[in-house]
């Protein structure tokens, strides 16, 4: 009897711990978006990308396996002028026919306390790579997650803008990059 009550009890804390572990690692790509906000002769204008892919692996309890890469097909700019982005996927702003992709690849994550956590990684852009880091907030629930942050880059230090588009006067220097992914669960391998 009392072997049969242990087994049990084995057997119930095992299914609760399992039914606690989730892993989110199918990003939605319909529902998740990636923009970008920057100042264009002082006024203050944004974009999206509007095709970029995602393989990301984020289970809470295990931080040090988290894994984010993501892909940015570039010639997919969406500025809100069809002019403005046929110029920006030429040579001297993205390149696209040459670098078609961005891309980001962590190397990191750390909790920040609550739903708040720091990604750090690599950020390649144009042929040039960069540690790049971002505070996210994480929004969970046994069906999917979902992660929003931003991060500023330079976008001469990536050599976007050359030439007579260098003059930050025109463009500033600086690029709010912001995403939102929402992520479906998995059961987590434990």
């Amino acid at each position: 009897m009392t072997f049969k009550i242990i087994t049990l009890l084995t057997a119930g804390l095992t299914a609760a711990t399992m039914a606690q572990a989730v892993e989110y690692n199918q990003i939605i790509v319909p529902q998740s978006a990636l923009n970008f906000a920057y100042k264009q002769m002082g006024v203050a204008m944004e974009g999206k990308f509007k095709k970029f892919s995602a393989q990301i692996s984020f289970d809470p309890a295990k931080l040090a396996n988290a894994v984010a890469h993501i892909d940015v097909d570039l010639a997919s700019i969406d500025t809100g002028s069809i002019d403005a982005d046929e110029e920006v996927a030429g040579k001297l702003w993205f390149n696209t026919k040459a670098y078609p992709t961005a891309s980001f690849v962590s190397n990191g994550i750390k909790s920040l306390g609550g739903n708040q956590y720091l990604a750090t990684g690599r950020l390649s852009i144009k042929g040039k790579t960069l540690n790049v880091s971002t505070p996210i907030t994480v929004q969970s629930d046994a069906k999917k997650s979902v992660f929003d942050g931003s991060f500023i880059i330079s976008r001469t230090t990536y050599a976007i803008g050359e030439g007579e588009w260098r003059d930050l006067g025109t463009v500033a220097d600086q690029i709010q990059i912001k995403f939102h992914l929402v992520v479906n669960a998995s059961a987590a391998k434990i």
